[in-house]
């Protein structure tokens, strides 16, 4: 999918890395991603989610905070309000770009900072906190037996998954301070709380805080058992659709019109995972599915396969065909099922044994109403009328251009 890549300066003037992941059709939101303490904007919980909902349409802006990742500045001089201020910053730098933020999303820490920053991103009507402490001190439970060393000596080096990161006071001291009570209760701006149950970075007991301190609108809905960087790709794939779903009863995503010429009937599919074989699927700007393979041939099962799309085409039209037909007899067909099979697998059509193979769909159908015999045997004839039986039955021409 498009991205854009720039710098844009910080609470102190800093410049600071921002990655802009852009949708292949219309841009229907933007929103903005603060990732998790210590982290960066590429981590894959970020990077997943933005890319899902990229794909549905929202532009998400995610970049790294200041001395982290490829941004500027010094780790060591930030504090939990620098990062706030840094979110503000980014903000407005969508807001010069004319696309100002109606969506803010922070995994852990970042959640915590977001809802600090919230009141200060007038553009926005959600939020979405992913994994988020209520009191953002909890991050110093990270720097173990240092923490009385950073007090003592005014700093020292705390290893953070596997990293070293120096460690001041004025961030103790800062985030320590820290409340977020007041900052929730006065959102203004609908809130979505994602946690899983068995966190164990930051526990459930931060969602129910958040929650009840919040206003409605608020909802909560549980990540199950997803860890706490939301590391799997069935969880960001879950998080993101859990987002783009709630987010359309708070924030307007009316696709605008096309563009004069624009062709109709394009179907546009886009590599979502590189590292599998998961696609997405855009039919213009309104409807948006997932292709992908099932996990024994290399894939996530997170969405059927080529020729489970296939066998649907069939089947839906089939249904279609013999309903439209009943529908202009006046005949009483209550409901139409119609169950497709394909018995060729999929590992058999990357081979090249020299043998000739043929698909085979196995098409049953169900028709439910008061027909006589008659019917039911002329709505059977009636199905190999269907546009894609017929287009299947005979052979297609297919060409491809390089662009």
């Amino acid at each position: 999918m498009p991205t854009s890549r720039f710098d844009f300066p910080g609470h102190d003037g800093t410049l600071l890395a921002a990655r802009l992941d852009l949708p292949e059709g219309p841009r229907l939101a933007t929103a903005l991603f603060a990732h998790c303490f210590t982290c960066g904007k590429d981590i894959a919980a970020a990077r997943r989610i933005s890319q899902r909902l990229a794909a549905m349409g929202i532009a998400v802006l995610r970049f790294d905070f200041t001395g982290l990742g490829h941004s500027g500045g010094e780790f060591a001089n930030t504090t939990f309000s620098s990062n706030v201020a840094d979110l503000v910053c980014a903000a407005e730098r969508l807001t010069l770009d004319g696309h100002a933020p109606s969506l803010l999303i922070g995994h852990s820490l970042g959640g915590a900072a977001m809802l600090k920053a919230a009141a200060d991103i007038p553009s926005a009507r959600a939020v979405v906190t992913i994994a988020a402490p209520f009191d953002p001190g909890h991050a110093t439970h990270n720097f173990g037996d240092a923490l009385d060393t950073i007090r003592r000596d005014g700093a020292a080096e705390v290893s953070l998954a596997g990293r070293p990161f120096t460690i001041r006071r004025a961030f103790v001291d800062d985030i320590e301070a820290a409340r977020l009570g007041p900052a929730i209760r006065q959102l203004h701006k609908a809130l979505l709380i994602l946690h899983a149950p068995r966190d164990d970075t930051v526990g459930i007991d931060n969602a129910a805080q958040i929650f009840n301190a919040a206003r409605h609108p608020k909802s909560f809905v549980t990540l199950d058992d997803t860890d706490h960087l939301v590391s799997r790709p069935e969880d960001a794939e879950y998080a993101a659709e859990v987002i783009a779903a709630w987010v359309t009863r708070y924030v307007e995503l009316n696709p605008p019109a096309p563009p004069p010429g624009a062709p109709e009937g394009v179907v546009r599919v886009s590599e979502a995972d590189p590292d599998g074989f998961m696609q997405d699927i855009n039919s213009g700007p309104y409807h948006h599915v997932i292709a992908d393979e099932p996990e024994s041939y290399g894939g996530t099962n997170q969405g059927m396969s080529p020729y489970g799309f296939l066998s649907a085409a069939l089947g839906a039209c089939t249904s279609m065909t013999i309903r439209m037909y009943a529908r202009r007899k006046g005949w009483p067909l209550d409901h139409v099922q119609v169950d497709v099979c394909h018995d060729k697998v999929h590992a058999q059509d990357a081979g090249d044994t020299g043998e000739v193979k043929v698909d085979r769909f196995v098409r049953r159908i169900r028709l439910d109403g008061p027909l006589d015999d008659d019917q039911r045997s002329k709505l059977h004839g009636i199905a190999d009328k269907c546009p894609v039986h017929k287009s299947l039955e005979r052979a297609a021409r297919i060409e491809t251009e390089l662009v």
